[in-house]
Formats: structure tokens, C-alpha cells, sequence
């Protein structure tokens, strides 16, 4: 059990949980603009690159946000394994649910960013984005895809499931107030990445 279960951390998923996938069947697509082709991964393969753990919050555009572990390979790591084409300047992510949503290369080499698979020493359960989901702490949840089953490298934007309903595509956190997930207490945000609890 992962510490998001154990926190009770809030759980939802806008185009319905998968099922049936695991660790032994994930396979990761990654197309578009890539200069040698499209590739897949295993999990295996995503397990066998370099670990980073960033200790770091998720912050969800619904009022709460969570600290953990997280683990898995920096975005930056990830993308050696790849021949990007030089116009790509976005990238695309898919869920197994077809839920999408969009954000910038450049936005995704802060060091922070990972292709997450564990959480706190444990595998993430597909409640919380499993087996790989993308970890973005520095902009709001909806960007940080669960079920993650494709990337598709573009030379522009592309508006997923949220942004089509009048959610931000930039997804800048904003200033506000939000329940701390651990320790249930409502908290002020200065906007950007949450570092001040």
C-alpha cells in the first residue's frame, strides 16, 4: 500500500480507472515527431533506467495537494533513450482511458518532472496513476497524466480532455488556499510549485 492509499489521498479519474494492466503487460507507445521512428518501453525497460526520487507535491486544480517520494525517471533522463526531431516543442500524453493532455518540452525538462512508477518506496496503484503515470509537480494535477500509455512528440499544442472544458492549457498553479493532504490542515499557496510546507 502506497502512502497516497494511506493518506487517503483523494482518487479520480475523469475517463474511468483502467483495468487489467499491470506491470507485467504495460507497454509505454511514444510516437510523433521522432527522427528514428516510433518506439515502445516495457515497464521493465522504464525500471531498468536511472532512478530519481524528488520529494515534491502534487497539487490538484480541485483544492488539495500531497507530499511524497516520488520515483521514477527524470523526463530529462527519458529523453536520451529518444532521437527527438528538433521542431518538436510539445508533448502529448495519453492514458489508457484516452484522456489527454498537452505541455511544452522545454516545460517538461525541470528537473523534477518524472515518468513516475513508484511512490514512497512502492509501486503506484493504478488509483493513483499506475504502473507509470507523469509527475509534474510544478503545475497543476491535470497534467500530470495517469495510466500514462502514449507520448506523441508535436510542433504544437494540442487542448486534452480538460483544457476542452475550460481549464488552463499553461496550468500555472495559482495563489490560493488548499487542503494539505498530510496533515489535514487548509493551508495558503503563493502559486507556482507548492515548497513553502
Amino acid at each position: 500500500m502506497s502512502i497516497l492509499n494511506e493518506l487517503e489521498t483523494p482518487i479520480f479519474y475523469a475517463e474511468g480507472m483502467p483495468r487489467g494492466v499491470t506491470a507485467g503487460n504495460y507497454t509505454l507507445a511514444v510516437d510523433g515527431l521522432l527522427t528514428d521512428g516510433p518506439r515502445s518501453f516495457t515497464f521493465a525497460d522504464i525500471e531498468a533506467m536511472p532512478l530519481t526520487t524528488v520529494n515534491a507535491r502534487l497539487t490538484s486544480v480541485s483544492g488539495w495537494t500531497v507530499r511524497a517520494d516520488w520515483q521514477g525517471v527524470r523526463f530529462v533522463d527519458f529523453l536520451t533513450h529518444l532521437a527527438v526531431d528538433p521542431h518538436a516543442s510539445h508533448v502529448n500524453f495519453t492514458s489508457f482511458g484516452r484522456y489527454t493532455t498537452c505541455v511544452p518540452l522545454d516545460v517538461l525538462r525541470y528537473e523534477k518532472v518524472l515518468v513516475c512508477y513508484r511512490v514512497g518506496g512502492e509501486h503506484l496503484e493504478l488509483e493513483y496513476g499506475g504502473p507509470v503515470r507523469m509527475f509534474i509537480p510544478h503545475l497543476w494535477g491535470y497534467k500530470s497524466c495517469k495510466g500514462l500509455a502514449r507520448m506523441t512528440f508535436t510542433d504544437r499544442t494540442m487542448l486534452g480532455f480538460w483544457e476542452t472544458r475550460g481549464y488552463t492549457d499553461r496550468a500555472e498553479i495559482e495563489p490560493g488556499r488548499t487542503l494539505d493532504i498530510n496533515s489535514g490542515e487548509t493551508r495558503t499557496i503563493r502559486g507556482g510549485e507548492v515548497t513553502e510546507f
